[in-house]
């Protein structure tokens, strides 16, 4: 496939839209060794090889990387080791990429660590171009992210090349006759083997639970009794799941844009579904339209797509179904993005897909030059890994009149999917829904954001219900787009500051307009 089968929970998403990374190199070059004069905790990882526990991170100017430029100012990069097989501490190891930037005022809390979403997202790129939205954050906290196992510049995987992407574009993800499923089917385990061969044996060893110990271990090499972390979409998920492993070391955790945990494969996709369509809905309530109206066009000029793509402005590329499908569905991360829609459907409308086309290579991290990111890839490995669903075509055909009625424009794909995203894959996934019960530990805000498409809202709530009684504190804001803090709610922002900062615990179930 092309592009990101199901749609990314990923907070960068949205900043496509209008961001970059802060550029420019650090004039200081030394290496600060070590973590802003804590030292490593007594609440060492257990299991974890001496070597390991008390590594000391060599901090040094970030580099610049393929897809971004190096931060400036004070942002400084390491490398930690950890274990490429938990369940094998003493083996062989992987070497995982962080960036900081040190508290910058006297009262400092500890390390505030953030994983933007995916899974797939590179913490290392986006913690930079993030900073401004917490900057109030930063006076008593290290800002502290990396890149997963498995991404960027922590031995990320790229299943394919380029030009194959390119091609795989006129695959039909929505398929009519025989010979499209087979030719959907074919993509889906021709990009598995490409997975396979580029990973090698991290691909049994990248899962969510993976990725939470090395938090831990990351917590203690940072010098943190207690974990403060900032999960956001795909990385609440990721929160949940540390929470339940370490409820003793839960510090303060705020778990934004959250992922249903209950969800299996096919909740997973209709849960999407639901929140696209709604946030669709209102897009075109936005605009004077009908939702019921204004989603039928819509879905008829996807059919039309799905005959005979559009022209664009790029060279020898045309505007299928499915890239209007992903055009559409950038768009709906932000309403800031909201007029950027209106642009490309009405050129779609009158023949020209280009505009569609941008939005959707923004989405997929294709450049001008025809290169593409790997963050597909990372998040379909780590994903597969996690779940061991694999749903067959006949029961995705039966399920989908149901994912249709849910939404006339995104239903269809989404439902096609489930049977695709992990189809011939060489690994076997670990569970069916990840366990997040967290019981004794402190407090966690969980907040949610009732406009969110890629994880909606009830999310919050039933994520709230699998932490346990006594954990959650649910925080919700009516408002747009992938996320809340930072999205222009002071109300949400200062509840979120206070909880982190003061440790101000709000009472649950509050509403911010």
């Amino acid at each position: 496939m092309t592009r990101l089968g199901r749609w990314t929970a990923l907070t960068a998403a949205a900043a496509l839209l209008t961001a970059g990374c802060s550029g420019g190199s650090s004039e200081d070059d030394k290496g600060d060794r070590g973590d802003s004069g804590a030292r490593p905790s007594a609440a060492a990882p257990s299991g974890v090889p001496a070597s390991l526990a008390s590594q000391t991170l060599d901090w040094g100017r970030c580099k610049a990387t393929a897809d971004s430029p190096a931060p400036g100012g004070d942002w400084q990069c390491a490398t930690l080791e950890a274990p490429l097989d938990w369940a094998e501490p003493d083996g062989e190891t992987i070497r995982l990429a962080l960036i900081r930037a040190k508290a910058t005022g006297d009262e400092r809390i500890g390390s505030l660590l953030f994983n933007f979403g995916g899974p797939g997202g590179s913490g290392v790129s986006m913690m930079p171009s993030y900073a401004d939205t917490v900057s109030s954050l930063h006076k008593r906290y290290d800002l502290v992210s990396w890149d997963p196992r498995g991404v960027a510049a922590s031995e990320g995987v790229r299943c394919r090349g380029d030009e194959a992407i390119e091609d795989a574009e006129s695959v039909d993800s929505t398929p009519d006759t025989p010979a499209e499923e087979q030719a959907y089917l074919k993509d889906a385990a021709d990009f598995a083997k490409g997975c396979e061969k580029a990973a090698g044996k991290l691909m049994a060893h990248v899962s969510t639970t993976d990725t939470a110990r090395d938090m831990d271990l990351m917590r203690h090499v940072l010098g943190d009794e207690k974990m403060h972390y900032f999960g956001i979409s795909y990385g609440t998920e990721l929160g949940g799941v540390y929470a339940h492993l370490f409820p003793n070391r839960v510090g303060r955790v705020v778990l934004d844009a959250v992922v249903d945990p209950s969800a299996d494969t096919m909740g997973h996709a209709e849960n999407q579904a639901r929140g696209f369509q709604r946030a669709l809905d209102d897009y075109l309530t936005s605009t004077g339209q009908d939702p019921e109206q204004g989603s039928r066009k819509i879905a008829g000029l996807l059919e039309r797509l799905d005959a005979e793509p559009l022209p664009t402005s790029s060279p020898g590329r045309k505007l299928t179904q499915s890239l209007a499908l992903t055009g559409i569905v950038l768009p709906l991360y932000s309403k800031d993005g909201w007029p950027a829609l209106t642009s490309a459907l009405a050129a779609a409308e009158d023949g020209d897909g280009s505009e569609l086309l941008a939005l959707a290579d923004g989405y997929n991290e294709r450049d001008s030059s025809g290169r593409y990111g790997t963050a597909t890839h990372s998040q379909r490995v780590i994903s597969c890994l996690d779940d061991r669903q694999r749903p067959t075509v006949e029961e995705t055909r039966k399920l989908l009149p149901r994912f249709e009625k849910v939404s006339p424009v995104f239903g269809a794909f989404l439902g096609w999917d489930t049977a695709g995203w992990c189809h011939a894959w060489p690994v076997t996934g670990q569970h069916e829904t990840p366990e997040v019960s967290a019981p004794g530990a402190a407090p966690i805000l969980v907040v949610g954001n009732t406009g969110d498409p890629a994880t909606p809202y009830e999310g919050a709530r039933r994520m709230a219900d699998e932490l346990g009684k006594g954990v959650a504190v649910v925080l919700t804001w009516e408002g747009e787009g992938h996320g809340a803090y930072g999205s222009g709610s002071d109300c949400v922002d200062s509840t979120v500051d206070a909880y982190l900062l003061k440790g101000s615990v709000p009472r649950d179930g509050k509403t911010c307009s």
